[in-house]
């Protein structure tokens, strides 16, 4: 069997580039290996690293016994300790609520019914992606309100350090309305967490909102004026990302706010920034009031004129203007259809219709029989008057009116004369706010078994870093273990949006129609006789034998090109003019390319070249998924 020289360098093609691949990542690891001789570490320095790698693993992928067993990546979970300063931490992995307060008071504004802060809290796993060991606290009423608050470890004064403000949240059955944002409550010096509600002064409140449709963060800080030593809610603007998906996914997310010394804030999502802005530019209302505004005791002129135009006063109506011509005329040329019945009309009473038995005439009034479309006027172009139809009246100008020219009397548009504002103050330091002492929940929500966990307020944002790799990290990891295959989710989103069927088609159809289009063999017809007789008498360069086509009709009947046969008549008349016998013409030897270069331009040049591109996208892949591999397998 003979064997197409193509497929096999082809073939030997892509063997090279996946020994090519694998030599390579060989090197990495070989790379890797080789990072401690760079380091020129001594032995002893070598075991301190280990050690101290051993310590930061706190994810273990095992099989060992007493695992949960709806856990589909068993880890071995220790509960986060903290790595510098901090004013309060809070993971609740003792299962208790010792340190935290349940509000006993009642909501000012509220109904009696539903006034009370009677809301249940519970310290619970997961229930889904749970972390053997790890719990957190957990909303578990619907449509009730719930207060629960916990003294810091010391005050937070608003200094030189920054605040960063860290926990987490995972909506375990969604939520249609309601919020998991927490308070940090001002040390005014008469707070009590028994009586902790909605108008308990905060410094500043922060966390996740909805209702509808509405997906918020809410970052507001209560800021006083100096003057007059009022409290005004200042909320940053909205955030430069959509976050229905932080709602949805029923995924645990990590929230964090960074507010620096120099009036600077920064929100996080999962460690990535959602919203920064200045606490003196980008936040509503402004913090600073402006400096002039309008007179309220000014008012505008009665002869201030802010009209730009006016009507022409010159302008004179048309004589031939009629105001009174109507804007539709009937049709002059209309004429009444063949068969149109004047006397039936389009509805006739129902002659099968009944009157009900317990029709009453003195209740009901008297009886008549339902209408139906005539069927006499089913089969005729109409019934009942016939009347013209209405056209347009070529002749309607409607209302005459003046042509708009330039008002020379214009002022402008008025506008209330600037006096300086009274109540204007300056206050270039936002960030000095009211010192913060407990940490509180004041929500109501209509979805029941909101998730929280891992809480820490400190002045380093490395620290707050650390807390989520050690917490928030692990819970990531196991869900990432935990998510199903990527054909299982193409099937799900294909359940929720039916269209991506044809997505799919197309994606897996083209390239199949591709490959059998350039690689299948193409089975050519057999060689007519004259084609058999061109190609030998070419091979032993006979040109007399081929010349004896001498009409174009028998040229097309053989399938010669029409050039192919006027080149071969200037040969034979050349020969007869120098009244010579041809020499037979030597072979010339065509140049052979090299072998990568007829691959590519040979007859499955399109399909090599897709082939390759395929190969080393896969390779691509494989690349760059072995890390992630390497890390969930550790």
């Amino acid at each position: 069997m003979k064997v197409d020289r193509g497929w096999i360098w082809r073939v030997l093609l892509l063997t090279s580039l996946v020994a090519t691949a694998i030599r390579a990542q060989d090197e990495e690891s070989d790379v890797q290996i080789s990072d401690a001789d760079e380091l020129s570490l001594n032995e002893e320095e070598l075991k301190v690293l280990v050690a101290e790698e051993e310590e930061e693993e706190e994810v273990d992928v095992s099989g060992k016994d007493g695992g949960d067993e709806n856990v589909s990546f068993q880890v071995i979970y220790k509960t986060p300790v903290p790595t510098g300063d901090v004013y309060f931490v809070e993971t609740f992995d003792d299962g208790s609520l010792e340190r935290w307060q349940l509000s006993k008071t009642v909501k000012g504004d509220a109904d009696e019914e539903i006034s009370k802060y009677d809301g249940k809290w519970a310290v619970e796993q997961l229930k889904e992606n749970r972390v053997p060991g790890d719990q957190g606290l957990v909303l578990k009423s619907r449509a009730k309100h719930h207060a629960i608050a916990a003294m810091l470890a010391r005050p937070f004064v608003f200094k030189d350090e920054p605040l960063v403000v860290q926990y987490e949240v995972n909506f375990q059955d969604g939520i249609d309305c309601g919020g998991a944002y927490i308070k940090l409550l001002s040390d005014t010096g008469s707070l009590t967490l028994e009586q902790f509600q909605d108008r308990t002064p905060y410094t500043i409140m922060f966390g996740p909102d909805k209702c509808g449709e509405d997906y918020k963060l809410h970052f507001i800080f209560r800021h006083q004026n100096p003057l007059n030593k009022d409290w005004e809610e200042k909320h940053a603007k909205r955030p430069d990302v959509d976050l229905k998906k932080f709602y949805t996914d029923r995924k645990t997310h990590l929230y964090t706010l960074v507010l620096n010394p120099d009036n600077s804030y920064e929100m996080f999502i999962d460690q990535s920034s959602v919203g920064h802005g200045s606490l003196l530019h980008d936040v509503v209302p402004p913090v600073n009031p402006l400096k002039e505004i309008d007179d309220p005791t000014d008012s505008k002129p009665q002869d201030w004129d802010e009209r730009a135009k006016i009507p022409d006063p010159e302008a004179v109506k048309p004589d031939d203007w009629d105001e009174d011509a109507p804007a539709k005329i009937e049709d002059p040329d209309a004429v009444k259809p063949e068969g149109w019945l004047d006397e039936e009309s389009d509805f006739i009473p129902d002659p099968n219709a009944e009157k009900p038995e317990d029709w009453d005439e003195e209740m009901d009034g008297e009886w008549e029989a339902p209408q139906i479309p005539n069927p006499a006027c089913e089969t005729a172009p109409g019934c009942g008057k016939w009347k013209r139809p209405m056209i347009n009246n070529l002749e309607y100008k409607g209302k005459w009116k003046a042509p708009l020219v330039d008002n020379p009397n214009y002022q402008g548009a008025w506008k209330p004369r600037k006096i300086s504002n009274p109540d204007y103050f300056e206050d270039l330091q936002p960030f000095m706010m009211t010192p913060i002492k407990a940490l509180g929940l004041e929500l109501w929500s209509m979805t029941s078994d909101i998730y929280f966990d891992n809480f820490i307020i400190t002045s380093q944002k490395e620290v707050a870093d650390r807390w989520a790799s050690d917490s928030w990290g692990l819970k990531k990891l196991v869900a990432s273990a935990n998510e199903p295959g990527i054909f299982a989710q193409l099937m799900t989103a294909a359940e929720e949006r039916p269209w991506l069927w044809i997505i799919y088609l197309l994606t897996v159809g083209l390239p199949v129609g591709l490959l059998v289009l350039f690689c299948w063999p193409k089975v050519g017809r057999a060689p007519t006789r004259a084609t058999a007789a061109l190609k030998t008498a070419s091979s032993r360069h006979d040109l007399d034998s081929v010349l004896w086509i001498s009409s174009r009709k028998q040229m097309m009947a053989t399938h010669i090109r029409k050039r192919t046969f006027h080149r071969l008549m200037w040969k034979r008349r050349k020969r007869r003019r120098r009244k010579r016998r041809v020499q037979p013409i030597k072979k010339t030897k065509r140049p052979r390319l090299p072998r990568l270069q007829r691959l590519l331009v040979g007859p499955a040049s399109s399909a090599s070249v897709v082939m390759i591109i395929k190969l080393a996208l896969c390779l691509c892949c494989c690349h760059i998924c072995s890390p992630l591999k390497n890390n969930r397998s550790r």
